[in-house]
């Protein structure tokens, strides 16, 4: 684990700053160093997003404008955290791990025999509720090849995504853009600034392998808004 790291705040605000440092410094673990062998000709590369799937990420999606407005836009749901994802365009359905923090204050991603799960980073709000919920997975690994998040980049602005939350409903959201960023231009406040409608971030990295780390170059994020309930 590398990068930076996250202690509890006494205050939100706090612990939204902490988040922010924390989270940008373990999206390198999600690549993890076991995926030296990633880089041999043999290994099928992961989808990449086209520029043409970047999409409109509009002013709800900015932290200055949700400091502007009190008015939340809804859709919204009460608060519940959740147990799974579905998305059907690329044919993910996991179980959701609840990732907290490690002894040292770094963010916590999915390992061991739960490699292969997607996981919702438990200080970020529930699925459905006010705020960008921030959901983890792994690309690929030398061990076990492609994870739960290798075809991310294969999504499109439209496709769905469903979260089954813990009082029995299902959030459904609609997303809005697929974008690649290098990860020392790693979009922070885009990404985990707060907002006035409920959003979701789903994580992985992408670009190309550098072996000399032990990582990938690059973050692939899609941006997703709540359109409804199930």
């Amino acid at each position: 684990m590398s990068g930076g790291r996250l202690r509890r705040g006494r205050h939100r605000k706090g612990r939204r700053r902490g988040l922010m440092a924390a989270i940008v410094g373990t999206l390198l673990a999600l690549g993890g160093t076991t995926l030296i062998v990633v880089a041999l000709a043999s290994q099928k590369h992961a989808p990449q997003p086209p520029a043409s799937a970047a999409g409109s990420i509009g002013p709800s999606h900015s932290a200055s404008h949700a400091r502007e407005t009190s008015i939340v836009v809804k859709p919204v749901m009460p608060r519940s955290k959740p147990s799974a994802i579905d998305i059907p365009a690329i044919g993910v359905h996991s179980s959701l791990l609840h990732l907290g923090l490690n002894s040292d204050g770094t963010v916590q991603v999915p390992s061991g025999t739960s490699y292969n799960e997607a996981g919702w980073y438990q200080y970020s709000p529930t699925p459905g509720s006010v705020g960008p919920a921030v959901i983890l997975g792994h690309v690929d690994s030398g061990a076990w090849g492609a994870s739960v998040f290798f075809k991310l980049g294969d999504l499109r602005p439209g496709n769905k995504v469903m979260v089954r939350r813990q009082d029995g409903l299902v959030a459904v959201f609609e997303i809005t853009g697929v974008r690649r960023y290098a990860k020392d231009h790693f979009p922070t406040q885009l990404v985990y600034g707060n907002t006035n409608n409920a959003e979701l971030r789903l994580i992985t990295c992408g670009g190309s392998f550098d072996s000399s780390t032990g990582h990938y170059v690059d973050n692939i994020i899609v941006f997703a808004s709540l359109t409804g309930s199930q």
